[in-house]
């Protein structure tokens, strides 16, 4: 991160505040001390002719290495009242204060010196050319050495702080189990502990070297990055595809492009603008931070394959069950969907919402031991042909059952209880109200919903006024009100899944 370090600028003069009520005195110090210089830098003089305006002065500027301070002013006493103040009620203990008096036995030396923490002592008349730049150099090393362990201090201080802040961040997105989630989970955390406004995380798609816009994928964006248009500028993918060649973090002017490689062959680039500003804390928190992001992608996109891959063979298994049963080809995604939409809209967290989407389309697993005289019998079922049917959650839950993989449990939840219903008049259990399982009740609705809007080789598709009266018919009987409302409040999306996966 050498390249976020800023090359070091040229080192202001020292402000010396010159207190006197006489400007002969004034004018003398400047002429004498006008070559003055330590460390390659000369003085800049400040001038106060009461003890008032030295206040005023004292508290506009923060950085005065030095004060000349007459004792004798606008009263007897105006010079050790601006040291008391500047002391205690400013709480002031690097600026030096060279106490200078044309009457010594106005303020004695000793009582001074140890009263008003003052860090020299001289008569005007023995502050002669030789006297004065010594008196001078001694204060300005003395203000530069307390300044060199008090910056020393503030730089651990804040490294420690920022250590802090790191560790927080990094605990909070190593949670995000979802890529999305963890992507902006990051960038949430690198704009906090920057202090920067605007950030983007792009990821590469493949590891080609075709250089153009669709070769990168926007994972999350933060601040005016949000409503950019285009997105990836001429100027921004020419830097995001030198990266990607050097494979290096690089600093293009204030737009920083860190590089992330993993072994998926999915570089992720993090994109931060306005960085110019970072100190030197910053960039090395910055690399620690980012040595363990660079880790955790690989974890997180490693978990995001096995979960796809798990979600995918579930999908799979459910149009297989389907199928058997002549059910509609896209019947379990719809179901998906809809148990998805369902459950966010009814403030169920991101997590068991998005394994319900997952464990939904398993909801008839069981089928896959139910004769086909059963199963595909093209009339209605005797009495003995329905206890069979009714067979199926029972050992839907013996097929998924034990199993302490999340997804793999809500399943066997769902295919065990979709089929209770609300009023405690179902199967195979006979479970009631809030017994059932919230997955299994937001399974129910959608069930029914997919089954009333479809066409089927049995019946007809309902018109949609018909489907939502059925429903508010069965609330509180067979379906739970709370989703059906939802539901009927968010029919236009549920329509939406309908025609994006149609049979």
């Amino acid at each position: 991160m050498s390249f976020l370090k800023q090359e070091t600028p040229r080192l202001p003069p020292w402000k010396v505040l010159l207190v006197d009520d006489e400007p002969d005195v004034h004018d003398v110090t400047k002429l004498t001390l006008s070559r003055f210089r330590l460390d390659g830098r000369a003085l800049a003089f400040l001038d106060a002719y009461s003890g008032k305006e030295a206040k005023e002065i004292l508290a506009r500027e923060q950085d005065i290495a030095l004060v000349f301070l007459d004792v004798v002013m606008e009263n007897d006493h105006a010079g050790l009242e601006v040291a008391r103040w500047l002391r205690q009620d400013q709480g002031n203990h690097f600026t030096r204060i060279v106490l200078r008096t044309g009457q010594p036995g106005q303020a004695p030396e000793e009582s001074v010196i140890v009263e008003y923490d003052i860090n020299d002592y001289k008569e005007k008349t023995e502050l002669d050319r030789k006297k004065l730049f010594t008196t001078t150099f001694a204060a300005l090393r003395g203000y530069r050495d307390i300044m060199t362990v008090e910056e020393a201090r503030r730089f651990q201080s804040t490294y420690r702080e920022g250590l802090e802040r790191v560790i927080e961040a990094s605990s909070h997105i190593f949670k995000q189990r979802n890529l999305y989630d963890f992507a902006h989970g990051l960038l949430q955390q690198v704009v906090a502990l920057l202090q920067l406004e605007n950030s983007m995380l792009v990821r590469l798609r493949g590891a080609s070297g075709i250089s153009e816009e669709n070769k990168y994928e926007v994972i999350a964006r933060i601040g005016d990055m949000e409503n950019e248009e285009p997105i990836f500028t001429p100027e921004l993918l020419t830097q995001l595809n030198e990266t990607c060649i050097n494979r290096i973090s690089r600093l293009y002017g204030d737009t920083y492009v860190g590089y992330f490689p993993n072994n998926s062959g999915k570089t992720s680039l993090l994109v931060l603008q306005g960085v110019h500003d970072v100190s030197e804390v910053d960039a090395k928190l910055l690399e620690i931070f980012s040595s363990g992001v660079a880790i955790a992608f690989d974890n997180i996109l490693l978990n995001q394959e096995i979960t796809d891959t798990q979600g995918e063979l579930i999908m799979r298994l459910g149009d297989v069950v389907e199928s058997r049963s002549h059910e509609a080809g896209n019947h379990v995604r719809r179901m998906a969907e809809v148990c998805y939409l369902l459950a966010t809209e009814s403030g169920m967290d991101n997590d068991h919402a998005a394994i319900l989407r997952q464990a939904a389309p398993m909801h008839d697993i069981g089928k896959i031991a139910t004769p086909d005289a059963v199963l595909l019998k093209p009339g209605k079922l005797n009495a003995e042909e329905w206890e069979i049917m009714k067979q199926h959650p029972d050992v839907g839950m013996s097929i998924l059952g034990g199993s302490q993989r999340p997804i793999l449990h809500a399943a066997a939840v769902i295919a065990h209880q979709h089929h209770e219903k609300f009023d405690g008049s179902g199967y195979p259990q006979g479970l009631k109200g809030e017994e059932i399982h919230p997955f299994a009740r937001i399974v129910a609705v959608a069930d029914v919903f997919d089954a009333l809007i479809q066409k089927r080789c049995y019946k007809p598709a309902w018109p949609i006024e018909d489907v939502l009266k059925h429903l508010q018919e069965v609330a509180g009987t067979h379906l739970d009100p709370q989703y059906v409302h939802i539901l009927i409040r968010h029919v236009d999306q549920a329509l939406a899944i309908n025609t994006m996966y149609p049979d």
